[in-house]
């Protein structure tokens, strides 16, 4: 098996040296760790520093209950475009999959991450997924999700990601 494409998670994928927090850069004088580093509020990256926390981004764990039109990929797609722009995203690419006889799959990849979707629309339930690093701003697709899919209910879980690691 040819090993040149396997990827060791923590490798630095540019000079191929694994990072890990004994790892440091020399500084001038000084030697800065890399939780130095990604602490630091004006290196450009797209960790999230907000009220005192450090993370890699913001996963929303949303579940549309009581949706309609869950089995219409043309409604999936708009709405992913609207998060999108809602959120202040980059859209790279949406792939999306109609099941037959019912329910749609499918992600919309993003500069930031991803949102992903998997619906049941035969129990009126959809299981969508929102992440995003950096300045998107992820909370304004729950809204939007519960307009197009005409939602009795909406359930949302929030999970800082990479929080505590830094």
């Amino acid at each position: 098996m040819a090993t040149q494409h396997l990827f060791q998670l923590g490798m630095d994928l540019e000079t191929g040296t694994t990072q890990t927090e004994e790892n440091s850069t020399a500084n001038g004088d000084n030697v800065v760790s890399l939780t130095e580093r990604l602490l630091d509020e004006g290196r450009d990256d797209h960790f999230i520093r907000r009220e005192g926390k450090v993370y890699a981004g913001t996963h929303l764990i949303i579940e549309i209950i009581g949706g309609k039109s869950l089995d219409c990929i043309e409604t999936v797609e708009a709405a992913f475009r609207e998060c999108v722009d809602a959120c202040k995203a980059t859209l790279l690419h949406i792939h999306l999959h109609r099941f037959s006889p019912q329910g749609v799959s499918g992600v919309a990849v993003l500069a930031e991450s991803h949102i992903s979707v998997h619906t049941w629309p035969e129990a009126e339930y959809a299981a969508f997924d929102v992440f995003m690093c950096g300045d998107a701003e992820p909370w304004k697709a729950v809204d939007i999700l519960r307009k197009a899919f005409d939602a009795d209910e909406v359930k949302v879980d929030e999970l800082l990601r990479g929080e505590g690691v830094v």
